[in-house]
């Protein structure tokens, strides 16, 4: 079972493991369907659903709330994690004539009330800022994340993909402090570790998440060299651990650093989510760990 914990000092808590919503409606699934699914992943422990505005060209919300009507109940064994501020030319907004970020204030609340009244919730449990505006100053953005945080519509706000000096800096204006920043994280794409997304996120004692943990399906691809080395080291050190696959030991591989990322999965297979939960009981030692970081890399440590 995936266990829980705060994701912020004084925060509140979520499962080590997300179930991501942005392919949701590849397969077209219906209503109940949805429920089936957001249900095998919380009856395995995995009771954090993450989804954003933009998922499905503006149509996931939707359809997770419909999901969620059926069950009202259903709704209070789950933290819903959503996301604002990418505008997206589609034809929901066919006015837009270019895709760009949006995190002034009245976007942010206008965003965050849409959300509840989609997903037919009275709050959520974490609201982030998707990407960062470059035209918005911390001072708006936060004035629009603290009352919603005063209004009790969400419970923590966050960040995703910011720098370390855009956290610092909408932080430094923040009335309660920021729970989280959602970044890019696997073994295909390590920069968080050498950036300083994951000392700050250690420092400030706050759970980073993990989006994209098999780089988008790049760890499983035949015609990228280093997803060759990966699946050949992952192949010996599974029969460590009782025959792990190479998802379980990519999710336990990210889990394992000390910022205690929390990994956001995309599958739409109730198989492939309740194998990942079992990712979260695995401890890999530190030399299988480098291991696979050598293996990603292609050379050896320093």
């Amino acid at each position: 079972m995936v266990t829980r914990e705060s994701i912020c000092p004084g925060g509140p808590e979520f499962s080590r493991l997300a179930y991501g919503t942005w392919r949701i409606l590849d397969s077209k699934p219906t209503p109940a369907e949805i429920l089936d699914r957001l249900k095998t992943s919380a009856d395995c422990g995995i009771t954090t659903i993450d989804t954003a505005e933009i998922y499905g060209l503006y149509q996931v919300e939707e359809s997770l709330g419909a999901a969620l009507r059926i069950e009202p109940a259903f709704r209070n064994r789950i933290e819903i994690v959503s996301k604002c501020g990418i505008q997206f030319p589609c034809p929901a907004h066919p006015g837009r004539r270019n895709a760009h970020y949006d995190a002034t204030a009245a976007n942010i609340i206008s965003a965050a009330e849409k959300s509840l009244r989609l997903l037919g919730t009275d709050r959520l449990d974490l609201f982030l800022i998707h990407r960062p505006d470059w035209l918005t100053s911390a001072d708006e953005t936060a004035e629009a994340l603290n009352k919603l945080l005063r209004d009790g519509k969400i419970l923590a706000a966050g960040v995703s993909n910011f720098t370390v000096h855009q956290f610092e800096l909408l932080n430094s204006r923040m009335d309660r402090p920021l729970a989280t920043n959602q970044i890019e994280f696997s073994l295909l794409h390590m920069n968080a570790m050498e950036d300083g997304i994951l000392d700050q996120c250690q420092r400030l004692r706050i759970l980073p998440m993990a989006w994209s943990p098999f780089a988008g399906g790049q760890l499983f691809s035949t015609e990228n060299p280093a997803s060759d080395r990966i699946r050949a080291a992952a192949a010996e050190i599974s029969v460590r651990h009782g025959g792990a696959t190479l998802e379980q030991l990519a999710l336990a591989w990210i889990m394992a650093h000390p910022s205690r990322p929390i990994p956001v999965l995309g599958t739409n297979q109730p198989d492939r989510i309740r194998a990942a939960a079992k990712a979260a009981s695995i401890r890999i030692d530190r030399q299988d760990w480098f291991a696979l970081w050598t293996a990603a890399k292609g050379h050896r440590i320093p």
